[in-house]
């Protein structure tokens, strides 16, 4: 999926390949024939994990779904990623993240209020999925530690985005009003949005009442925290139409950083909106070392892991392989 890309001519790859599989190793097996199921089946014997991103039952074709290959090993954690899951009226869909955000309700709150539905700028169904499909293999191992067993891990990017719904689904479920878009506003907090600024814009986070006073003390306004309508959230939420107008007021008088200055004096947790080239120019970027700096010309630049073990970062700083790039390596065991 390119422009952009990384490298010349026919070795080219497109930098979102470069996103989804630097750091990996490459073996290509033709699972259609007897010799390409034999090998994933050797390969399974010896394996902790299994992750399969196939349509349902695309596998049990060739015998290589979780019942058949936990026959040979009843220790290996099946692990299969779909749209929708193995079971339910739409398990027989593929899964694309734009089409899960629709679905999953995602778009129905993403967006300016009375405009067109907006996905997420990232896959973020995607990712996450990925996340949730980690966590629960990682609880699979660390189960079978004390049972000597494996499991069959079912993820789904269609259960994934639910569960994502978070205080939403939340809010639609306990005050049986459905959320709608409502841009960058935020349904139980106030002010919690984009503000413009005399030369931008810029984001106000006040998650408490402690926070507004402060807010407001900043602005040259206290006694605005003391006001009946705005002293608590609950009361700010309810005069959100009243106090939203008064804080632009006060945010078009100054430009964003002489704002984000004096409010992080104040404890007041703002933000600029920062373009993805300002990002990889930030300086806290570069002291947390989230910038891989390429070690070769054969390299492409890439974001680090963003955990830390003891003050470390693991490092998957290799360019993705070619296409059965380690195939004598991985497969020599197997075959």
């Amino acid at each position: 999926w390119g422009p952009p890309w990384w490298g010349e001519s026919q070795d080219r790859v497109a930098a979102y390949f470069v996103c989804a599989n630097r750091g990996k190793r490459s073996v290509a097996i033709d699972i259609a024939s007897p010799e390409g199921i034999q090998t994933v089946r050797e390969l399974a014997r010896e394996a902790d994990i299994l992750i399969e991103n196939y349509k349902v039952g695309q596998l049990a074709r060739y015998g290589l779904d979780a019942a058949s290959l936990q026959a040979i090993n009843p220790s290996l954690i099946y692990c299969s990623i779909t749209g929708y899951g193995q079971t339910g009226p739409l398990a027989h869909r593929a899964g694309y993240d734009f089409a899960i955000q629709a679905e999953g309700g995602l778009m129905s709150i993403t967006g300016n209020r009375g405009e067109e539905p907006q996905k997420v700028g990232v896959a973020v169904t995607d990712l996450m999925t990925g996340v949730y499909a980690t966590t629960a293999i990682l609880a699979a191992l660390h189960e079978r530690e004390r049972t000597g067993r494996g499991r069959v891990i079912d993820a789904a990017l269609f259960d994934v985005q639910v569960a994502m719904l978070a205080n939403q689904a939340s809010n639609q479920l306990i005050g049986h009003k459905t959320p709608t878009r409502m841009g960058n506003a935020h349904p139980n907090i106030v002010p919690y949005q984009v503000f413009p600024t005399r030369d931008g814009h810029m984001v106000l986070a006040v998650g408490n009442d402690g926070q507004f006073a402060k807010l407001c003390e900043a602005a040259g306004q206290p006694t605005v925290s003391r006001d009946v309508r705005f002293s608590t959230n609950p009361a700010r939420v309810e005069h959100r139409a009243a106090l939203v107008p008064l804080i632009t007021g006060w945010t078009l008088l100054k430009d964003t950083a002489d704002w984000v200055a004096l409010l992080d004096r104040a404890g007041v947790p703002c933000a600029p909106i920062l373009d993805l080239a300002q990002v990889m120019e930030h300086p806290h970027v570069a002291a947390r070392g989230m910038r891989l700096q390429p070690r070769d010309a054969q390299t492409p630049p890439m974001l680090a892991n963003p955990m830390l073990f003891d003050g470390q970062r693991p490092v998957a700083d290799r360019p993705p392989p070619a296409l059965g790039a380690d195939q004598a390596r991985w497969l020599h065991a197997a075959t």
